[in-house]
């Protein structure tokens, strides 16, 4: 029996996203980000979507991520954006996923690969150079040298040559502009020594939205395919991005309490005057956020903000329903998304928790459903329609 909470995901809204950000990024390509699940999209629906808009690549953070790509039937190219390790770098090969390559011993454990199991065929691989993030990819005075080593295997391919932008989203900020300026050293230096770097690109979602001039061949978005603007909430680029997803479930129980009583864990909220309260089966084993209800957190039911009380439960909150409509036991709680003429965004969550939108979305766990609404793909007025499929196509409602 499925429980009576879920995640609806608006395809629709991801390739007009994707639409977007082609028309901003002009003859650039674009590689669609799908690795945490699709940011807790679904990773197989968010890459079709996105591939539906106007993507050329997808990229992922792990093999194991391509492979349920693969596996779902998808054949366009997965970029895997950091360099896999050795005992996995043959499932990348048989996966057709192209690896991120920026190590003496990744670069043998690709050969060793495409020895062991390949086809005759050079690999495609892409090159990553750090020029000032610090978590992954090669030194740039280190950068010619592996260039070199790709380029001489006989087993390997340099298709790509790239690096990541640390504070893109941040404009005002010096250091965008001195990486760009590194990573085009790095690509004078290759192509002096008549290396060809492949395809470049450096470019997040604030890259591509903002920086023509580090859009090159082509550029990585994550965040704004599923609808929000790296610059926050108010910056003009929201107004071309709808976010896809909503996060729905019911009221299990309401009851009503006396002034001075406390609820949830700890007891941390007194209610002032009597009031009626409701349950929703939701919680932070959900990946909804266990301080959600002492920060300002707030649900929509029936249109109206209604707002978290106490602490959020592994498994369920608890919302104060005495203001407005009568509340009852089956009525539709809206946590993330539009509900008649309201809206709450994973922006809001983000502002009262002091995180990122992007955090948000990608805590939500497996354990609530994927659905897609087929009978409002796109329809941003909030109706619903109880008809659903989860992300592998499955019939629901």
């Amino acid at each position: 029996m499925p429980r009576h909470a879920h995640i609806e995901v608006d395809p629709a809204a991801i390739s007009a996203n994707v639409r977007a950000i082609c028309a901003r990024v002009g003859d650039a390509q674009v590689c669609a980000v799908v690795k945490a699940d699709g940011y807790g999209h679904g990773s197989v629906l968010a890459a079709r979507a996105a591939l539906a808009g106007g993507a050329t690549w997808l990229a992922v953070a792990l093999a194991e991520e391509g492979q349920v790509l693969r596996d779902a039937g998808i054949d366009a190219p997965v970029l895997v954006l950091s360099e896999p390790p050795a005992d996995v770098m043959i499932e990348t090969l048989t996966a057709r996923l192209t690896p991120t390559l920026y190590t003496a011993t990744g670069i043998e454990a690709a050969c060793v690969a495409v020895r062991s199991a390949g086809n005759g065929v050079p690999w495609g691989v892409h090159l990553k150079v750090d020029t000032g993030m610090h978590r992954a990819g090669v030194d740039v005075d280190s950068a010619l040298e592996v260039a070199r080593m790709i380029a001489s295997a006989p087993e390997l391919q340099l298709d790509g040559t790239f690096t990541h932008f640390a504070v893109a989203d941040e404009p005002d900020r010096p250091e965008t502009t001195e990486q760009l300026a590194r990573f085009n050293r790095v690509i004078h230096d290759l192509e002096s020594e008549g290396i060809n770097p492949g395809i470049r690109h450096v470019s997040n979602s604030a890259g591509a939205l903002r920086l023509a001039e580090a859009r090159l061949d082509m550029v990585r978005v994550g965040i704004a395919m599923y609808g929000y603007s790296p610059f926050g909430p108010t910056s003009p680029e929201q107004k071309f991005l709808t976010p896809a997803l909503s996060l729905r479930s019911e009221v299990s129980l309401t009851r009503r309490l006396s002034a001075g009583e406390g609820v949830s864990y700890g007891l941390k909220y007194l209610l002032k005057d009597d009031a009626t309260v409701a349950v929703v089966p939701l919680g932070y084993a959900d990946g909804i956020d266990r301080r959600l209800g002492m920060v300002g957190g707030v649900v929509l039911i029936d249109g109206v903000r209604h707002p978290i009380r106490g602490v959020v439960t592994m498994d369920q909150l608890i919302v104060e329903v005495t203001d407005g409509a009568d509340v009852a036991r089956g009525d539709e709680v809206v946590l993330l998304g539009v509900q008649d003429s309201a809206r709450i965004t994973a922006d809001d969550w983000a502002t009262l928790l002091g995180t990122i939108p992007y955090e948000v979305l990608c805590r939500f766990s497996a354990r609530v459903r994927r659905v897609v609404n087929v009978e409002a793909v796109g329809d941003q007025t909030g109706a619903r329609s109880p008809l659903a499929v989860d992300s592998a196509g499955v019939r629901r409602g």
